[in-house]
Formats: structure tokens, C-alpha cells, sequence
């Protein structure tokens, strides 16, 4: 009978997994906090369904959690990480090209990349481990109704 060897969990490994992910939303924070204030409060015309802006944060820091914790469940299984380095830089620019820039219309259209990205990434994680795939399931719903906001604000200015 063949044993199952249970993976140790690496401690510095998945703080550093967690470091990279969180460090990509500080990235894009850059971008959000020059003009979340002004230009997206005070210029655009938004939806009624757009969420208060204190959500953004706490959401965005649950979901690159997530993000972090799944690509240490997949990194330890050595695969090829490709598209989670596509998915988190198109997850960059997008911060770049709506705030930095105030293009909503670059944006929605990086942001159909985006998506696109992150369901590969999700098909790639759940062929290594079911659980990395679950755990940006969050991430992808998130993104889906970000790209509808996007579509809106884009359509409405």
C-alpha cells in the first residue's frame, strides 16, 4: 500500500507567500491613494451600487490573504506559477490605469484580462490542489463585480 506523505508547513515560506501578495496591493495602493480622495469622489459619476470607500481596503487585504495563502499551498507542490505572476501583475495595473491614469475605460478593458487570468490561475492551482483553487474563488467573484463597477463608471462618464 502506497503512504501518504503529509507536507510540513514552512512557516517563513507561506509569511513570505503572504508578503509577496500583500506587497502587490501596496503597489497598487499607490496608485488609489492619489486620487481615491479626490478625483474618484469628487469627478466621477458613480452607481448606485458602488460600495463605500472604507470597503475597499479591508476586502483587497482579505483577498491578497487568500491569494498568498494559495499560492504557498501550489509553490510547495513546485509547479509552474506563471499565470499567478500574470493575474497579480495585471491586478497592479489595473490600480495604475484607473486611479494613476483615471481611465476607466483602460481599465475595463485590463480588467477582462484580469479575470481571464485569474480563472486560469484557478484552473492551474486546482490541478495541483484543490484547496489553492477554492481559496481564489473569492478573488475571482470580487473581480466579476469590480468589472461590472468598472463597466458602469466607465459607461456613466
Amino acid at each position: 500500500m502506497k503512504q501518504k506523505i503529509k507536507a510540513r508547513f514552512n512557516l517563513s515560506k507561506f509569511v513570505f507567500c503572504i508578503l509577496i501578495t500583500e506587497g502587490a496591493g501596496v503597489i497598487g495602493s499607490i496608485a488609489t491613494f492619489s486620487s481615491v480622495k479626490t478625483w474618484y469622489l469628487t469627478d466621477l459619476i458613480k452607481p448606485s451600487f458602488n460600495p463605500p470607500s472604507w470597503i475597499f481596503g479591508p476586502v483587497w487585504t482579505l483577498l491578497f490573504f487568500l491569494i498568498g495563502t494559495a499560492l504557498y499551498l501550489v509553490w510547495t507542490k513546485k509547479n509552474n506559477l506563471f499565470w499567478f505572476w500574470v493575474q497579480l501583475f495585471l491586478n497592479i495595473l489595473w490600480s495604475f490605469l484607473f486611479f494613476g491614469l483615471h481611465s476607466p475605460l483602460f481599465a475595463l478593458f485590463e480588467i477582462v484580462l484580469l479575470w481571464f487570468a485569474i480563472l486560469i490561475t484557478i484552473i492551474k492551482f486546482w490541478s495541483f490542489n484543490k484547496n489553492a483553487g477554492i481559496l481564489l474563488l473569492p478573488y475571482l467573484a470580487w473581480v466579476s463585480f469590480a468589472s461590472f463597477l468598472n463597466f458602469s463608471i466607465a459607461r456613466l462618464n
